[in-house]
């Protein structure tokens, strides 16, 4: 009876022209969407730049600026 032999991951493949080992990277970007704090906190800051410049506007207004500037879009 034979027995049959699983391949297992090996060592990382070496190129021939330099024997350095080769590894693969897989860099993924994406885009996190800020936390509630992290906009609460941005949200602030436009309230009070908007205050001390003495233009109206709505705490909503300045919670969607917020979520926009962190968010780059």
């Amino acid at each position: 009876m034979k027995t049959s032999k699983e391949k297992t991951p090996g060592k990382p493949k070496k190129t021939s022209v330099t024997s350095k080992t080769v590894k693969s990277k897989k860099v993924t970007t994406t885009k996190s969407e800020p936390s509630e704090e992290e906009i609460r906190e941005k949200a602030r800051e436009i309230y009070y730049e908007r205050i001390s410049r003495g233009e109206h506007g709505t705490a909503e207004s300045d919670w969607h600026e917020a979520k926009e500037i962190l968010s780059g879009s």
